[in-house]
């Protein structure tokens, strides 16, 4: 590596995610995209020490890292259990810290001129203004969800009910740039009232009001309405970027039983079940999901995490099906034998199989993914809804019967419903990988706009 003292860069980014693996990722992959394009950017990339080496290998070597202190944040394992807690610890324990990083910049040879914040972390964006540097903030979730948010007014104004269990098949059709939504496809931050909401409401006025530049892990032709809208509405400029995975890397050669297992079943026969990294199902939802993909008939590869042992349980052997604690998702759904993904429509991995071509079964759980499923299935029609029932969290049992029913027809590749998804699924992955082209993606011009920007010191 080579002494960065002596080597001269143009600008320097001190990238900060807000710390949770759907976070930290798409804004490593972001990174690594600016750093491939303009070797004289300078990024570093503060996170957290457990983010190990092996997970930096292979990095463009502008690419650099600052580690969080040991133990600033609590253990992985209390943060699942109490989101608060952590919540309120990235934003009191944090702020200071960041800040210290970005001040040890500043008599040095290179001084950060950009900072790349998550959009949930004010603090950041804070510390940019006091010091005069430029903020861009990185959006997550689909531009839909942004404008949603931005317009939270909309619903004050027209008395709008917003409670779930009396009013989930209410439309709503006055947030501009998106169309029709049921109330039981908003964001489920949207539909509460607490603490959680009020922190989440703060971030998004403090983003809104002092950044100089967004960039989003959308991609414009999927939603280029509410992308133009936002562009008018506001005076910052952003860049659909997107998709912000992997598909840059090479592919994976590692041997594993899940790949030799999978070279082993006929194309397009299994069915790829994974509930992401975060959300689980709850128990009895568990049992209805192994005896309903058993029932099916159809070949699945499920994704158990830690309750892997519970679900080779469940499936007691079943000849068709193969559980694991986890897979190289993006090589599992590249494979030629994969016809299908259940997933709980987290954006990554509706990204990832949208990218690759891959029909969707939708079966979300939490957060965004219920307006994500909304997207894949009326809007983009790349997937069908598994999951019908309305309400929160896991309160509703999609049974097994339903999921046989409809597993089955989903995997049915001679089934002309199948067909027509599975041809639209080749027009999307086409317009995904089209964006990102060198030659006249709208994603890759965007990239190059904002290092034009952050280069010129670009201020709107």
């Amino acid at each position: 590596m080579d002494d960065l003292a002596k080597t001269k860069y143009v600008c320097h980014i001190l990238a900060v995610p807000y710390p949770a693996t759907g976070h930290i990722n798409p804004m490593m992959n972001l990174c690594k995209l600016l750093a491939s394009k303009k070797r004289d950017l300078l990024i570093t990339f503060v996170t957290e020490e457990t983010y190990t080496s092996s997970s930096t290998a292979n990095f463009p070597p502008n690419i650099r890292f600052s580690y969080l202190p040991n133990n600033i944040l609590p253990s992985v394992e209390s943060r699942v259990a109490d989101v608060l807690s952590f919540n309120r610890a990235i934003m009191t324990k944090l702020g200071a810290t960041f800040e210290k990083i970005l001040d040890s910049f500043a008599q040095t040879a290179h001084p950060v001129t950009t900072i790349l914040t998550g959009y949930s972390l004010s603090w950041a964006v804070y510390a940019g203004a006091r010091r005069n540097i430029p903020v861009a903030g990185l959006w997550i979730p689909t531009l839909t969800e942004f404008s949603i948010h931005c317009h939270s007014n909309l619903f004050k104004e027209k008395q709008f009910p917003t409670d779930l269990e009396e009013h989930a098949n209410d439309v709503v059709d006055f947030i501009p740039g998106i169309s029709p939504i049921q109330v039981s496809d908003l964001p489920r931050i949207f539909l509460t009232n607490g603490q959680s909401r009020a922190i989440y409401d703060r971030n998004m006025e403090v983003l809104t009001s002092k950044i100089q530049y967004l960039v989003c892990t959308s991609i414009y032709e999927l939603e280029s309405q509410v992308v133009d809208f936002l562009k008018q509405k506001f005076s910052f400029p952003i860049y659909p970027c997107g998709p912000l995975i992997p598909y840059f890397d090479q592919p994976s050669t590692e041997p594993h039983d899940y790949i030799e297992w999978l070279n082993s079943q006929p194309t397009n026969s299994v069915l790829y079940v994974s509930m992401g990294s975060s959300f689980s199902l709850s128990s009895a939802q568990t049992d209805e999901m192994a005896a309903g993909l058993i029932s099916s008939g159809v070949r699945f590869l499920w994704v158990g995490r830690e309750n892997s042992f519970r679900l080779k349980e469940a499936c007691n052997g079943h000849e068709l099906g193969l559980v694991v604690p986890w897979c190289d998702q993006m090589r599992v759904l590249r494979h030629s034998s994969v016809g299908g993904f259940l997933t709980h429509n987290g954006l990554s991995s509706i990204t990832e199989a949208g990218f690759l071509g891959v029909p969707m079964l939708c079966f979300p759980l939490s957060s965004d993914q219920f307006l994500n499923s909304k997207l894949v299935v009326e809007d983009w029609k790349v997937g069908w809804r598994l999951r019908k029932e309305l309400g929160v969290g896991n309160k509703f049992i999609t049974s097994r019967e339903a999921i046989a029913k409809t597993v089955h027809k989903f995997m049915d590749i001679n089934g002309s419903e199948r067909r027509e998804l599975t041809e639209r699924s080749k027009r999307f992955q086409e317009t995904i990988k089209g964006a990102t082209s060198s030659k006249g993606g709208s994603s890759d011009a965007n990239l190059d706009a904002f290092i034009k920007d952050i280069n010129q010191g670009h201020a709107h």
